[in-house]
Formats: structure tokens, sequence, C-alpha cells
């Protein structure tokens, strides 16, 4: 800014020297010897156009400069509100992270002290094998189902599963009563295995369209849950009283059923295997996790069973009690490429892999096959059974995408505004087929012709029974009030005699005044016609 200004005034004191050297070029040309060739006027034009052509130069590097300054302005501001957004994001992330954290401690202590409450008299393990030699039991307290404590203490398996069935409502609160329960047992290893005897009944019951019996799914999930009790159960004792408990007697007996149920995993449901909610998965699994007969069995081959039952809520803590944590990247992919972009997902945050495996890439990309298979059967050769199998499909992955963005809180990266627009117009698209597909009812017609009038409400409620109408319409001409007189007619009044004859009189000078009606109204009587 100083040399500008220094050149500004430079340029100002042009003038002042242009005319102190018009005089001094006076003076010379006065005092020549010779005539010279110049002239004051060509030298003055020259140097007012030194001086303009200056003046135009200075003003476009003053503009330049006030362009540079405005350009230099707008990346600074703009980079400060990058900044205050990426430090925003930070903060967000932070705060994510640390609800996290502060959840996962809060679950750690609640186990934690779950785990405490399940107090085990060390003297189980030190009195028993298989069972207690003495038939003593420990005292257990259980508040909301006592019937378990006498189901447990009394060995009785079958009672145990018809009990759990029947307070299937009360799932959440069994959880927490069954561990407590298996204290009273002899020995809950051999209940637990005992309740596993009709997980594969001999003859299998199936409904009438073909699907498995919905009691046999009810016994097995309840298998799984008696399985998770006694897991529950375990995960409180030391090393000693588990050795009690899993003895070596129950570890064979155990790995027997393993044994039995492994051929027939070859025969599973398709569907319920390939959507990854297989029970008799489930249930495999489970068995080897709780009776901690894992190393038994090839790892490869229980590596093939996780994409079984990956949809199910317990995978993760499954992999885990199974000891696959550090194959899990595998497991992962398997599913990703078998289309189980959403179970990927799920045990993507539940073994901290999402950097390895994005989950918002991946949820886009179930969305995008989902969309693929919904737009190849809306060809015209596709039948509508077709078309509408493949909208449902389309509409379930939808709402899987949206449940696992709100649980994993990743609306900042994937917004579901979209995905619930597009939910409502195919919820709609399918309404509006349905209603076009139902037959259309037959509207009663409305009777032709005169029909009776309803005179009583008996009348009133048969002719709107038949016709269907509700509302009786009154009639155009009601009845003459005085029609019906009781005086005219009736066994009362004919035993009565009839009224005498009214008689009216007239003075004289009334009748010579001329004819009167017979009401006293006198009328003028025409002229005769015939004289």
């Amino acid at each position: 800014m100083e040399d500008a200004r220094s050149v500004a005034s430079l340029m100002d004191s042009t003038s002042s020297k242009i005319h102190q050297l018009q005089k001094a070029f006076a003076e010379l040309e006065s005092q020549r010897a010779v005539t010279l060739n110049l002239k004051w006027n060509e030298l003055e034009e020259h140097f007012h156009g030194l001086e303009r052509s200056l003046k135009r130069r200075f003003h476009e590097l003053e503009d330049q400069e006030k362009e540079y300054e405005t350009k230099t302005r707008k990346a600074q501001e703009l980079l400060e509100k990058k900044k205050a957004a990426v430090e925003a994001k930070e903060k967000a992330s932070l705060e994510r992270l640390q609800k996290k954290r502060d959840a996962a401690v809060f679950a750690i202590n609640t186990a934690l002290d779950k785990y405490n409450n399940i107090s085990i008299i060390t003297s189980v393990g030190e009195s028993t094998n298989d069972e207690n030699v003495d038939g003593t039991v420990q005292d257990v307290e259980v508040k909301a189902y006592p019937e378990l404590v006498k189901l447990c203490r009394d060995m009785d398996s079958t009672g145990l599963h018809k009990f759990v069935s029947d307070n299937r409502k009360n799932l959440a609160s069994l959880k927490e009563e069954i561990p407590l329960a298996f204290r009273a047992a002899a020995n809950p290893a051999s209940l637990v295995l005992d309740s596993l005897e009709g997980f594969y009944p001999t003859e299998a019951p199936t409904a009438s369209d073909g699907k498995k019996d919905g009691s046999l799914l009810g016994v097995r999930r309840t298998c799984i849950m008696l399985m998770e009790c006694l897991s529950v159960l375990l995960s409180g004792l030391d090393r000693k009283s588990l050795a009690a408990v899993l003895s070596g007697s129950v570890r064979n007996r155990a790995k027997g059923v393993a044994e039995g149920w492994n051929p027939l995993l070859e025969t599973l449901d398709m569907d319920a295997a390939g959507n990854g909610n297989s029970l008799e998965a489930h249930a495999f699994l489970q068995l080897l996790a709780t009776f901690g007969i894992v190393s038994d069995f090839e790892e490869d081959e229980i590596l093939k069973l996780i994409p079984m039952v990956s949809r199910r809520r317990q995978a993760a803590e499954l992999c885990r009690s199974l000891g696959l944590s550090e194959k899990m990247p595998g497991v992962i992919e398997v599913l990703v490429n078998s289309g189980k972009q959403i179970d990927a997902v799920n045990l993507a945050f539940a073994f901290g892999l999402t950097e390895q495996f994005p989950p918002v890439e991946l949820l886009k990309c179930c969305l995008t096959e989902a969309s693929r298979s919904s737009s190849q059967g809306r060809p015209g050769d596709a039948s509508p059974a077709v078309q509408d199998e493949f909208n449902e499909r389309e509409l379930t992955g939808l709402k899987a995408v949206i449940k696992c963005v709100e649980e994993h809180n990743l609306e900042e990266q994937y917004p579901v505004e979209p995905l619930h627009k597009r939910i409502l117009q195919l919820e709609k698209a399918k309404a509006e087929k349905k209603r076009a597909t139902e037959p259309t009812k037959p509207q009663p017609k409305r009777p032709r012709g005169p029909q009776p009038r309803a005179t009583d409400n008996n009348n009133n409620n048969n002719s709107n029974s038949k016709t269907g109408y509700g509302r009786v319409i009154p009639e155009r001409y009601p009845q003459y009030v005085y029609d019906n007189r009781p005086f005219l007619s009736g066994p009362i009044m004919a035993a009565q005699p009839p009224p005498p004859p009214q008689t009216y009189s007239f003075s004289p000078a009334a009748a010579a005044h001329g004819n009167f009606y017979g009401n006293c109204y006198q009328y003028q009587a025409p002229p005769p016609y015939f004289q």
C-alpha cells in the first residue's frame, strides 16, 4: 500500500514537472543559436501519452489487487467453514464413541452383577460327580416362578419343557430365573441334555402346507434357550465347580448327541438355512459352545455353519463362545459374497471390523441387488405372481436396511428418507393392485314399480330388511286427519240415536228481504229463464 501511495503521488506531480520542463525548454529555445526541429507541442503530447498509459496500468493493477484480496478472503472463509465442519464431525464421532463405550461398560457391569447374583455353593462340585451323592440340593429362591425350582429339583425335563412353552410370553423373566432354578438341580448339565431328546423326534410332524409343525419349532427354541441359560450358569462358576458340573461323562454324552445331530444338518430346511435363521444349526453350535466340545469337531465344518445362523441375534455371542473371533473377517467375506450384506454389517459392528467392511457401502450394495431383482420381474412376459414376489423382496430389503441403519446410528452417513419414500410407493402400488384384483361386490338393485308403504314399525323393519334402504320414505299424500271419525261408525255410536236436525228460524223482516243459505247467509236468487 505504501508503494501504491508513492506511485500515486509521483503521478500527481507529473503536471508540475511538465510545466517546469516547458519553462526550461522555452528558456533553451530563446538562447539557442541554431533552429531546432523540436516543437514543444509534440514533446508535450508525448509526455501526456506516457502519463495516461501509466495511470491506466496503475488502475489495472489496483483492480487486480482488489480481486486477489477478494478471492483470498473467500478462500479463507471456506477453509474456516470446512474446518468447523470437520471439528463438528470429530466431536459427534467422539460423542457416539463415548456413548458406545458407556453402553458397553453398562452392559458389562450388568452382566457381572447378574453373574454375581448366581452364587453357586462350591460344595456341589466337591460332593458330586454326575449327581449329588446325599441327594441334597441348594436352597434357591425364585420370585416370579417358584415352579421352576421344583421341576429342576425333580430333574423333570419334560415338565420343564411344558412350563417354558406355557409361559413363553414372559420369556425375558424366564431367562433370568432359569439359571437360578438350575442351582436346585442335582446336575443341571444332565437336565439340559435330557431336555434335548425331543429336538429330533422319530416322526417329525408337519403342517398342512408342508412346513414344520409349530409345536416342533417351539420345542427347538426351548432347547436352545435352556442351553443358553446353562451357559449363563456355568459362566459364574470357578474352574473346580465347572469341572464338577461338566464332568467327563457329561461331555461324552454331549459329544454323542452332537455326533448324532451332525449328519442331520445336511438335510436342513434350505429356506431357513439360506436366510441365516436355522434353528438346527443354531442348536448344534450352541451345544458345542455350552458343553465345551468345540475341539472335538473340525473348525472348517463349524465355520460352514455360521452363515446358516448369521441372521439370529445370538450369532455374534455364539461366534465368541466358539472361539471364532479371529476367523470373522473370512466369515463376513462369505456373507457379503452370498448376498447377506445386512448380516455382514451386524457382525462387522460386533467385532469392530467396520473399517475393513464399510457398512454404508454394504447396505447400498444390498439395496442395489434388491432393486435389480425387482426390475428383472417387471418385463411384460413375467407373470403377476413373479412381479409381486420381486416387489415384496425389495420391500423387505428396504425395511431391513432402515432397521440396520437405525440400530447402528448411521443416519448421518446414510439418510433413510428416500428409503421411506420408496416403501410408501411400493405399499401404495401393492394396495392398488390388491383392490384391482378383488371381486366387485354386487350392489342391491332398487325395486321397480309401486311398493307398499309402511304403516307401523314392524312393517318398516320388514321393508327395510327386504329392500336394503334404511330410511322410510314418507307418503306423498298423508291420510286425511278427519277420516274414520269415531262418531261416524263404530259399536259405541251405533247404539245411540242420531242427533236431531238443526232448524233455523228467520224473522219476518229477514224473510222479506230474499233468499238465504242454510248457514244464514243471504244470497240473490237468479231470475228464472222462463216466465
